[in-house]
Protein backbone atom coordinates (compact mmCIF):
# COMPACT_ATOMS: atom_id res chain seq x y z
CA UNK A 1 0.00 0.00 0.00
CA UNK A 2 1.82 3.14 -1.21
CA UNK A 3 1.77 5.88 1.48
CA UNK A 4 2.97 9.20 0.89
CA UNK A 5 3.58 12.46 3.03
CA UNK A 6 2.68 16.03 1.47
CA UNK A 7 2.30 19.01 2.92
CA UNK A 8 -1.42 20.43 2.85
CA UNK A 9 -2.27 23.97 3.45
CA UNK A 10 0.56 23.98 5.64
CA UNK A 11 0.02 20.69 7.56
CA UNK A 12 1.71 17.31 7.32
CA UNK A 13 -0.86 14.93 5.65
CA UNK A 14 -0.13 11.30 4.86
CA UNK A 15 -2.49 9.58 1.86
CA UNK A 16 -2.70 6.36 1.11
CA UNK A 17 -3.83 4.77 -2.29
CA UNK A 18 -4.58 1.53 -3.27
CA UNK A 19 -1.70 -1.12 -4.08
CA UNK A 20 -3.47 -2.31 -7.35
CA UNK A 21 -5.79 -1.47 -9.88
CA UNK A 22 -9.33 -1.64 -8.43
CA UNK A 23 -11.74 -3.80 -10.17
CA UNK A 24 -14.55 -1.62 -10.33
CA UNK A 25 -14.71 0.82 -13.69
CA UNK A 26 -15.07 4.34 -13.24
CA UNK A 27 -13.68 4.51 -9.53
CA UNK A 28 -11.08 5.74 -7.69
CA UNK A 29 -9.86 6.06 -3.82
CA UNK A 30 -7.33 7.30 -1.20
CA UNK A 31 -7.03 7.51 2.16
CA UNK A 32 -5.95 10.51 4.15
CA UNK A 33 -4.47 10.74 7.84
CA UNK A 34 -3.05 13.67 9.56
CA UNK A 35 -3.14 15.56 12.48
CA UNK A 36 -3.30 19.60 12.00
CA UNK A 37 -1.52 22.10 14.79
CA UNK A 38 -5.39 24.47 13.64
CA UNK A 39 -8.14 23.24 11.84
CA UNK A 40 -7.90 23.61 8.27
CA UNK A 41 -10.26 25.47 6.64
CA UNK A 42 -10.49 25.75 2.91
CA UNK A 43 -12.76 26.26 -0.58
CA UNK A 44 -13.60 23.49 -2.22
CA UNK A 45 -12.48 23.07 -5.84
CA UNK A 46 -15.17 21.50 -8.51
CA UNK A 47 -14.29 18.00 -10.13
CA UNK A 48 -15.86 15.76 -12.99
CA UNK A 49 -16.83 13.38 -10.72
CA UNK A 50 -19.33 12.70 -7.66
CA UNK A 51 -17.18 12.11 -4.17
CA UNK A 52 -17.65 9.86 -1.95
CA UNK A 53 -16.26 10.76 1.33
CA UNK A 54 -16.43 8.52 4.42
CA UNK A 55 -14.90 10.36 7.54
CA UNK A 56 -13.66 8.93 11.07
CA UNK A 57 -12.08 12.27 12.48
CA UNK A 58 -13.84 15.79 12.81
CA UNK A 59 -13.57 16.92 9.07
CA UNK A 60 -16.69 19.63 8.27
CA UNK A 61 -18.12 20.79 5.03
CA UNK A 62 -19.94 23.92 4.96
CA UNK A 63 -22.67 24.80 2.16
CA UNK A 64 -21.75 28.61 2.91
CA UNK A 65 -25.21 29.63 0.90
CA UNK A 66 -27.22 27.96 3.16
CA UNK A 67 -24.89 27.74 6.32
CA UNK A 68 -25.69 23.77 6.57
CA UNK A 69 -23.39 21.46 7.94
CA UNK A 70 -22.54 18.29 7.16
CA UNK A 71 -19.90 15.62 9.10
CA UNK A 72 -19.74 11.54 8.96
CA UNK A 73 -20.69 10.32 5.45
CA UNK A 74 -21.17 12.50 2.56
CA UNK A 75 -21.49 12.98 -0.78
CA UNK A 76 -20.85 15.81 -3.39
CA UNK A 77 -21.98 16.18 -6.93
CA UNK A 78 -20.16 17.64 -10.13
CA UNK A 79 -19.26 21.09 -9.73
CA UNK A 80 -19.97 22.29 -6.07
CA UNK A 81 -19.20 25.80 -5.93
CA UNK A 82 -19.27 27.93 -2.47
CA UNK A 83 -18.28 24.74 0.24
CA UNK A 84 -15.35 24.88 2.25
CA UNK A 85 -14.05 21.66 4.19
CA UNK A 86 -11.76 21.30 7.33
CA UNK A 87 -10.93 20.40 10.59
CA UNK A 88 -8.24 19.16 12.67
CA UNK A 89 -8.50 15.48 13.29
CA UNK A 90 -8.52 13.82 9.83
CA UNK A 91 -8.96 10.09 8.91
CA UNK A 92 -11.31 10.29 5.75
CA UNK A 93 -11.55 7.45 2.74
CA UNK A 94 -12.44 9.58 -0.27
CA UNK A 95 -13.99 7.70 -3.18
CA UNK A 96 -14.12 9.43 -7.11
CA UNK A 97 -16.81 7.81 -9.36
CA UNK A 98 -17.31 8.76 -12.41
CA UNK A 99 -20.98 10.52 -13.41
CA UNK A 100 -21.10 6.91 -15.48
CA UNK A 101 -20.07 4.95 -12.24
CA UNK A 102 -21.89 7.01 -10.02
CA UNK A 103 -25.67 6.84 -11.81
CA UNK A 104 -24.78 2.62 -10.43
CA UNK A 105 -23.38 2.98 -7.73
CA UNK A 106 -25.32 5.54 -6.02
CA UNK A 107 -28.68 4.67 -7.46
CA UNK A 108 -29.15 8.17 -8.85
CA UNK A 109 -27.38 11.06 -10.34
CA UNK A 110 -25.86 13.18 -7.30
CA UNK A 111 -26.54 16.43 -8.91
CA UNK A 112 -24.63 19.61 -9.90
CA UNK A 113 -25.16 22.17 -7.32
CA UNK A 114 -23.48 22.97 -4.33
CA UNK A 115 -25.94 20.87 -1.84
CA UNK A 116 -23.47 18.46 -0.20
CA UNK A 117 -25.91 15.28 0.35
CA UNK A 118 -25.47 12.83 3.20
CA UNK A 119 -24.57 9.20 1.56
CA UNK A 120 -27.80 8.09 3.75
CA UNK A 121 -29.81 9.64 1.08
CA UNK A 122 -28.95 7.06 -1.65
CA UNK A 123 -27.97 4.21 0.79
CA UNK A 124 -30.28 4.33 3.71
CA UNK A 125 -29.60 2.42 7.06
CA UNK A 126 -26.35 0.70 5.31
CA UNK A 127 -24.28 3.56 5.89
CA UNK A 128 -23.91 3.14 9.22
CA UNK A 129 -22.62 -0.52 8.99
CA UNK A 130 -20.27 -0.06 6.09
CA UNK A 131 -18.84 2.92 8.10
CA UNK A 132 -18.59 0.27 11.13
CA UNK A 133 -16.61 -2.18 8.59
CA UNK A 134 -14.21 0.32 7.66
CA UNK A 135 -13.57 1.84 11.12
CA UNK A 136 -12.57 -1.23 12.69
CA UNK A 137 -9.83 -2.19 9.39
CA UNK A 138 -6.57 -2.81 10.53
CA UNK A 139 -4.60 -0.99 7.47
CA UNK A 140 -5.65 0.62 4.36
CA UNK A 141 -5.42 -1.90 1.72
CA UNK A 142 -8.44 -3.72 4.08
CA UNK A 143 -10.24 -0.55 3.75
CA UNK A 144 -9.67 -0.12 -0.09
CA UNK A 145 -10.80 -3.69 -0.43
CA UNK A 146 -13.96 -3.37 1.61
CA UNK A 147 -15.23 -0.43 -0.44
CA UNK A 148 -14.01 -1.91 -3.57
CA UNK A 149 -16.59 -4.48 -2.43
CA UNK A 150 -19.17 -2.45 -1.11
CA UNK A 151 -18.81 -0.58 -4.67
CA UNK A 152 -18.74 -3.43 -7.13
CA UNK A 153 -22.26 -4.91 -5.61
CA UNK A 154 -24.01 -1.85 -5.97
CA UNK A 155 -22.38 -1.41 -9.24
CA UNK A 156 -23.49 -4.77 -10.43
CA UNK A 157 -27.21 -4.45 -9.19
CA UNK A 158 -27.55 -0.42 -10.04
CA UNK A 159 -29.52 1.24 -13.23
CA UNK A 160 -26.42 1.02 -16.21
CA UNK A 161 -26.61 4.56 -18.53
CA UNK A 162 -27.79 4.54 -21.49
CA UNK A 163 -24.97 3.45 -23.87
CA UNK A 164 -25.72 7.52 -26.05
CA UNK A 165 -25.17 9.02 -22.65
CA UNK A 166 -22.27 6.98 -22.04
CA UNK A 167 -20.34 8.18 -25.50
CA UNK A 168 -21.12 11.36 -24.67
CA UNK A 169 -19.38 11.62 -21.54
CA UNK A 170 -16.14 9.67 -23.23
CA UNK A 171 -16.34 12.40 -26.11
CA UNK A 172 -16.60 15.24 -23.88
CA UNK A 173 -13.89 13.70 -21.80
CA UNK A 174 -11.31 13.37 -25.10
CA UNK A 175 -12.14 16.50 -26.34
CA UNK A 176 -11.37 18.05 -22.83
CA UNK A 177 -14.71 19.73 -23.07
CA UNK A 178 -14.02 21.02 -26.01
CA UNK A 179 -17.13 20.07 -28.36
CA UNK A 180 -20.65 21.39 -28.80
CA UNK A 181 -23.85 19.69 -27.60
CA UNK A 182 -24.84 19.90 -31.53
CA UNK A 183 -22.20 17.64 -32.36
CA UNK A 184 -22.75 14.66 -29.56
CA UNK A 185 -26.14 14.86 -30.31
CA UNK A 186 -25.57 14.14 -33.96
CA UNK A 187 -23.10 11.61 -32.89
CA UNK A 188 -25.80 9.59 -30.86
CA UNK A 189 -28.55 10.21 -33.25
CA UNK A 190 -31.06 12.12 -30.85
CA UNK A 191 -32.26 15.47 -30.66
CA UNK A 192 -30.18 18.02 -28.77
CA UNK A 193 -32.95 18.39 -26.53
CA UNK A 194 -33.59 14.39 -25.80
CA UNK A 195 -29.67 13.92 -24.90
CA UNK A 196 -29.83 17.14 -22.68
CA UNK A 197 -32.81 15.47 -20.59
CA UNK A 198 -31.53 12.19 -20.53
CA UNK A 199 -27.66 13.28 -19.76
CA UNK A 200 -28.93 15.73 -16.79
CA UNK A 201 -31.10 12.57 -15.36
CA UNK A 202 -28.51 10.11 -15.12
CA UNK A 203 -25.02 12.11 -15.04
CA UNK A 204 -26.99 15.30 -12.66
CA UNK A 205 -25.68 17.83 -15.04
CA UNK A 206 -25.88 19.06 -18.73
CA UNK A 207 -23.76 18.28 -21.37
CA UNK A 208 -22.76 21.58 -21.32
CA UNK A 209 -22.09 22.07 -17.81
CA UNK A 210 -20.42 18.93 -17.94
CA UNK A 211 -18.09 20.35 -20.82
CA UNK A 212 -17.28 23.40 -18.88
CA UNK A 213 -16.00 21.42 -16.05
CA UNK A 214 -13.83 19.32 -17.47
CA UNK A 215 -12.36 21.83 -19.75
CA UNK A 216 -11.96 23.74 -15.91
CA UNK A 217 -10.60 20.99 -14.70
CA UNK A 218 -7.90 20.60 -17.05
CA UNK A 219 -6.90 24.51 -16.84
CA UNK A 220 -6.88 24.34 -13.11
CA UNK A 221 -4.57 21.23 -12.91
CA UNK A 222 -2.34 23.13 -15.51
CA UNK A 223 -2.35 26.39 -12.91
CA UNK A 224 -0.97 24.54 -10.38
CA UNK A 225 1.58 23.41 -12.65
CA UNK A 226 2.90 26.40 -12.67
CA UNK A 227 1.96 27.31 -16.33
CA UNK A 228 0.48 30.84 -16.88
CA UNK A 229 -3.01 32.03 -17.32
CA UNK A 230 -2.09 33.47 -20.60
CA UNK A 231 -0.69 29.86 -21.97
CA UNK A 232 -3.95 28.41 -20.40
CA UNK A 233 -6.80 29.96 -21.79
CA UNK A 234 -4.98 29.95 -25.09
CA UNK A 235 -4.54 26.01 -24.99
CA UNK A 236 -7.66 24.88 -23.41
CA UNK A 237 -10.33 26.79 -25.62
CA UNK A 238 -11.00 29.89 -24.01
CA UNK A 239 -11.94 32.52 -25.95
CA UNK A 240 -9.00 34.57 -24.08
CA UNK A 241 -7.72 35.49 -20.89
CA UNK A 242 -10.89 37.23 -19.38
CA UNK A 243 -12.83 34.02 -20.22
CA UNK A 244 -10.27 31.96 -17.98
CA UNK A 245 -10.93 34.67 -15.14
CA UNK A 246 -14.79 34.43 -15.27
CA UNK A 247 -15.15 30.70 -15.27
CA UNK A 248 -12.38 30.33 -12.03
CA UNK A 249 -14.65 32.78 -10.26
CA UNK A 250 -17.66 31.15 -11.10
CA UNK A 251 -16.63 27.76 -10.05
CA UNK A 252 -14.56 28.30 -6.97
CA UNK A 253 -14.51 32.24 -6.17
CA UNK A 254 -10.91 32.67 -6.97
CA UNK A 255 -8.71 34.27 -9.11
CA UNK A 256 -6.27 31.88 -11.63
CA UNK A 257 -3.58 33.02 -9.51
CA UNK A 258 -5.39 32.23 -6.28
CA UNK A 259 -6.41 28.71 -7.68
CA UNK A 260 -2.90 28.07 -8.97
CA UNK A 261 -2.10 28.08 -5.53
CA UNK A 262 -4.84 26.33 -3.97
CA UNK A 263 -4.25 23.45 -1.07
CA UNK A 264 -7.23 21.53 -2.38
CA UNK A 265 -5.38 20.90 -5.64
CA UNK A 266 -1.57 19.63 -4.30
CA UNK A 267 -2.54 16.35 -3.07
CA UNK A 268 -3.80 14.91 -6.75
CA UNK A 269 -0.78 14.26 -8.17
CA UNK A 270 -0.66 11.96 -4.90
CA UNK A 271 -4.00 11.03 -4.28
CA UNK A 272 -5.32 11.13 -7.78
CA UNK A 273 -2.89 10.82 -10.42
CA UNK A 274 -5.21 8.33 -12.63
CA UNK A 275 -8.03 10.32 -12.79
CA UNK A 276 -11.40 8.56 -11.94
CA UNK A 277 -13.46 10.11 -15.23
CA UNK A 278 -11.23 9.27 -17.59
CA UNK A 279 -10.63 5.98 -16.74
CA UNK A 280 -13.35 3.22 -18.52
CA UNK A 281 -16.12 4.68 -17.90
Amino acid sequence: MPVESVRFAGEAMDIAVPSRPLRVAGVAMAGFRGRATNSVDLPVVPYPAATVFLDFGDVVFVDEARGARVDGSWVLGLGPVGLRGGGREVDLLQVRLSPVAGYAVLGAAPGADARVITLEEFWGRDVERIREQLRAARSWDERFALMETVLGSRQEAGRAVDPEIVHAWRRIVAGGGRIRVERLAAEVGWSRKRLWSRFRSQLGTTPKRAAQLVRFDRAAHRLSRGHSAALVSADGGYADQSHLYREAAAFTGLTPTALASAPWLTVDPVAWAAPAYVSRH
